[in-house]
C-alpha cells in the first residue's frame, strides 16, 4: 500500500465513532465558538455517535451467508447451453434432434418409388402429389398404381353407357306424362328414348343422363384415387369462375370470326336454316325450357368425363400429354356415334383444341365454355329456325364445314391462352413447403387431398 510522503499534514480526522468522544471521559476538549461542532461530533442531522449498536441486523435481511460463488461464463449450474461452433465433416450419431412441437416423420415425405408412393409409417400428406404437376398427370399421388386410372376408365365408360341410362329413366317416365299423359305411355316411352324425333321428355332424359357424369366422375376419383372431386375441376383445385366468364365473351369473339369464314367458302358449309322463324307451339316451349335448364349440364357432364376424367387417366398412364389428348378426342368423337368423315373430323378437331386449352391453363374451365356456348347455338338455332330433329341425327355435311368450325376452335384456342397467361393462370398443383404442423395428429380420414 502506499504510504503518504513525510510531513503530510492529513487534516482533520475524518468523521466517525473511533474519533467521537468517549462518554465518561474527564478530558477535557477545547472550547470552540458558539454554533459550530465539536471535533470527530457529526454534523446536524445525522443520529448520534455510536448509532446503529454494534451486532445490529435491520429486520428482513438472513445473516451474511458465505461468500457469493462465483460461477463461470456459461452460466449458472444447469442452464442450457447455446450449441457448439459448426465443426466441419460432423455429423449426427443417429437422427438430428427434433425441433419444438414436431413429431417423428413429419416434414420428411419422400416418395419410395418416381410417381408416388410412400414408405412404411409415413403419415399421408394434406396434398395429393409429391411435386407439382400438370394437369394431365393429377392421378400421380403419393398412392399411385398403375390400375387405379385402368379401372376408372372402364367404370366411367361403363356408367355412361349402362349405369347412368337406367339410373335415369324415371326421368324419362316423369317426361313422357307430363309430355303426353298415360294415353300411348309405352309408344311415347319407346319414341322419346329412340330419339327418332327429338321430343321434350326425350331431350330431357338425354342431359340428364350426360349431366349426371358430373356426379359419376366425382364418385370414381373419391372412392377409386381416394382424391376429392373438386381436383376434376383445375389444379386449384375448383373451379376459377372469373376465368370463366373471360373464356364465355371469348367465345362469343371466335363466333364471329366463325360467321366471317362462314361467309366465304361455298354454301355447302352453312347448315339448312330457314329464312322465317318456326312457329311457337307448347312443344317449343318446352323444348326452349329443357335447353335453357339442362343444357349447361349436359356440356358440363361430358367436359368432366372427356376432358376431365379421361384426360387424367390416360396422361397418368403414358405420362404424354399429346398421346392423352388425341387418345380422348378420338373417345369424344366415337361416342357421338356420327361416322360421316367431315363430321367426325369436326369432332375430332374439337376434342383435340379443348383438351389442349385444358392442359395449357390447367383447368377444364375453357372447354365448358366453348361446349355450352356451341350447344346452346345449336340448339337455339334448330329450335328458331330449323329441324330439331337433325341436332342429334346430323346427316351428312360437306368438308368446307371443317374450315369453318376449325376457324372458331382455333381463335378461340389463341385467344384463351393470351387471356390465361395475362390472368397469369396456374397451371400446375402447388405442393406447400411443409405440411401443417397439427398435419400427423389430424385423423387418417381427413388426411385426403
Amino acid at each position: 500500500m502506499t504510504q503518504p510522503p513525510a510531513g503530510h499534514d492529513p487534516g482533520p480526522a475524518p468523521y466517525g465513532p473511533p474519533h467521537y468522544p468517549v462518554p465518561g471521559s474527564e478530558q477535557q476538549q477545547p472550547d470552540h465558538q458558539a454554533g459550530s461542532p465539536q471535533a470527530g461530533a457529526p454534523p446536524a442531522g445525522y443520529p448520534p455517535a455510536g448509532y446503529p449498536p454494534s451486532g445490529y441486523r435491520p429486520p428482513g435481511y438472513p445473516p451474511p451467508a458465505s461468500p457469493v460463488p462465483v460461477y463461470p461464463a456459461t452460466g449458472w449450474p444447469g442452464q442450457a447451453q447455446p450449441p457448439a461452433p459448426y465443426q466441419p465433416g460432423l455429423q449426427w450419431a443417429s437422427q438430428p434432434p427434433q425441433l419444438p412441437n414436431q413429431s417423428p416423420n413429419q416434414h420428411s415425405y419422400q416418395p419410395s418409388h418416381q410417381g408416388g408412393g410412400l414408405r412404411p409409417g409415413q403419415p399421408r400428406p394434406s396434398y395429393p402429389h409429391p411435386e407439382p404437376r400438370e394437369y394431365h398427370e393429377m392421378y400421380r399421388t403419393w398412392t399411385y398404381h398403375w390400375w387405379r386410372p385402368v379401372v376408372g376408365i372402364v367404370a366411367v365408360l361403363v356408367g355412361m353407357v349402362i349405369v347412368l341410362p337406367i339410373l335415369a329413366i324415371p326421368v324419362l317416365v316423369v317426361g313422357v306424362l307430363v309430355q303426353s299423359g298415360t294415353d300411348g305411355f309405352v309408344d311415347a316411352i319407346v319414341e322419346a328414348a329412340s330419339f327418332e324425333t327429338v321430343t321434350p321428355a326425350g331431350l330431357l332424359y338425354l342431359n340428364v343422363t350426360l349431366g349426371l357424369l358430373i356426379l359419376w366422375t366425382w364418385g370414381v376419383v373419391r372412392v377409386l384415387h381416394q382424391m376429392r372431386p373438386r381436383w376434376l375441376a383445375s389444379v386449384v383445385p375448383k373451379l376459377r369462375w372469373k376465368f370463366l366468364l373471360a373464356c364465355f365473351g371469348i367465345s362469343v369473339v371466335a363466333l364471329f370470326a366463325q360467321l366471317v369464314v362462314g361467309i366465304l367458302v361455298p354454301q355447302d358449309a352453312n347448315p339448312d336454316v330457314a329464312a322465317s322463324v318456326n312457329d311457337f307451339t307448347s312443344t317449343t316451349l318446352a323444348l326452349g325450357l329443357v335447353i335453357l335448364f339442362t343444357t349447361p349440364f349436359q356440356a358440363i357432364g361430358e367436359e368432366y368425363l372427356f376432358r376431365g376424367y379421361l384426360l387424367q387417366a390416360t396422361g397418368s398412364l403414358v405420362r404424354n400429354r399429346w398421346v392423352a389428348i388425341v387418345l380422348t378426342a378420338l373417345l369424344f368423337a366415337t361416342a357421338h356415334l356420327q361416322f360421316d368423315p367431315p363430321l367426325f373430323f369436326d369432332r375430332f378437331m374439337f376434342g383435340l383444341v379443348a383438351a389442349w386449352l385444358v392442359i395449357r391453363t390447367g383447368g377444364l374451365e375453357a372447354g365448358i365454355a366453348l361446349h355450352v356456348f356451341n350447344n346452346y347455338l345449336a340448339f337455339g338455332l334448330a329450335l328458331l329456325f330449323g329441324n330439331m330433329d337433325q341436332t342429334l341425327d346430323i346427316p351428312d355435311v360437306s368438308w368446307w364445314n371443317v374450315p369453318v368450325t376449325l376457324t372458331q376452335s382455333l381463335v378461340y384456342a389463341a385467344l384463351v391462352a393470351w387471356v390465361a397467361k395475362a390472368m397469369k393462370v396456374q397451371r400446375r398443383t402447388h405442393v406447400p413447403a411443409a405440411p401443417p404442423a397439427e398435419e400427423s395428429e389430424r385423423p387418417a380420414a381427413e388426411q385426403h387431398a
